[in-house]
């Protein structure tokens, strides 16, 4: 029998802070992918390698974990006053399943140099040596993010001396703002859906806890360590290989997706992978990071873990990091609180891989909280460019 040879499309690979993911240009997917729907969703699993029964992605550019199963399609922007348009693909690792639901905040790093060495960006903008303001449109989410990009002799400046804890090599720092990050997704129309920096959260089987439940920067579910009978220093071992703890977890996101409006029945949840969140908090206490770094409780306000895709991060996702110093900026949050409590303008906090400083500016606006916008650095690199292959009968099943 004779098959025919595999697709070819032009791609880049790369790193965005603590993620990494195929990068496309709309105009180079087949014409059947350029538009939403089964034939792109078929396309981008099949790139990544999933379904995979096995959870290895072997066959794919995925790297089986919820950090390194995504996809980023970059396209002319479609809102005046912007330069791309940025739609982000999580990409389940055993299911047929792309999740559009919510931003990446560290693949949002890669997006304005990606932008500028693809030609989004035109020449005169460009300087020799200097720094360049790339206006992306989140398009999963509508809203705007402010990259600022370092230039080289007229390139993007990838290497430097800027850190970035889950991440082992060090590179270039880029700012990233994400401007009026609150989802008016869910009941209420605003940052808090149920209208209270705190809630009473009843989860059939386990009880009720209290939580913040706040859509900036990504959906997301905030809970004391303490009531899950953690003390927020744990690594991903004693979270991810307890599955008592992972079936907990889950059941607080799915009651919290419910509670915000974001599903209307729990059966919903399975198909709204990304979205929301659910991290534990703590006040600041020292530890040891998965990497052997020693944390020291006055080096952080708090501490928070973090779950993606129903697994512990292994560091900090970027949208979450955003919901983090907003949540922190507001009084009577449990994010507040475990910080200390009091107004802020900024946090670092504690994760498994090290420790993350990020800010957010908050104003209360007719007794409702509105954040303009927060800030926080990355880094972002060019792994491998040139092409991906998939097997030509990647559509035959759409």
């Amino acid at each position: 029998m004779r098959f025919p040879p595999q697709r070819k499309i032009p791609a880049t690979y790369m790193r965005g802070g603590t993620s990494k993911g195929v990068f496309f240009r709309l105009q180079d997917l087949p014409e059947a992918a350029r538009m939403p729907g089964a034939a792109r969703d078929a396309l981008l699993l099949r790139v990544i390698g999933s379904p995979d029964p096995y959870g290895k992605q072997t066959d794919g550019m995925g790297g089986a974990t919820s950090s390194t199963s995504k996809c980023v399609i970059i396209a002319p922007a479609s809102v005046p006053d912007h330069d791309v348009d940025y739609l982000y693909g999580q990409v389940s690792i055993d299911s047929a399943f792309v999740d559009w639901s919510g931003n990446c905040g560290n693949l949002s790093t890669a997006v304005g140099p990606f932008a500028i060495a693809n030609g989004f960006i035109p020449a005169d903008r460009i300087p020799d040596n200097g720094t360049v303001t790339v206006r992306i449109w989140q398009a999963n989410i509508g809203k705007t993010i402010l990259a600022h990009v370092p230039i080289t002799d007229g390139q993007v400046q990838e290497t430097g001396e800027f850190e970035v804890d889950g991440v082992t090599f060090p590179a270039a720092e880029i700012v990233l703002e994400f401007i009026d990050p609150s989802d008016d997704e869910g009941d209420g129309g605003s940052m808090f859906p149920t209208g209270n920096p705190v809630d009473d959260l009843d989860v059939p089987g386990l009880g009720t806890f209290k939580a913040t439940m706040i859509t900036a920067g990504i959906p997301t579910v905030f809970v004391n360590a303490a009531d899950l009978g953690y003390d927020g220093t744990e690594l991903q071992p004693a979270i991810n290989e307890d599955k008592a703890a992972l079936a907990r977890l889950e059941a607080i996101r799915v009651a919290g997706a419910l509670r915000m409006g974001l599903i209307e029945k729990a059966e919903q949840a399975a198909t709204r992978q990304h979205t929301p969140k659910v991290a534990f908090v703590a006040p600041a206490r020292a530890y040891v990071s998965s990497a052997g770094k020693a944390v020291a409780s006055g080096d952080i306000d708090l501490n928070v873990r973090a779950m993606s895709m129903g697994k512990l991060h292994h560091a900090m996702m970027g949208t979450a990091s955003v919901a983090i110093a907003t949540a922190a900026a507001v009084p009577g949050t449990l994010v507040n609180l475990a910080a200390g409590g009091g107004a802020r303008d900024a946090v670092r906090f504690g994760h498994p891989s090290g420790t993350l400083r990020v800010g957010a500016s908050v104003a209360q606006v007719e007794g409702q909280w509105q954040v303009t916008r927060a800030v926080m650095s990355r880094s972002a690199r060019v792994l491998m460019e040139g092409a991906v292959r998939v097997p030509a009968n990647v559509f035959d099943k759409v």
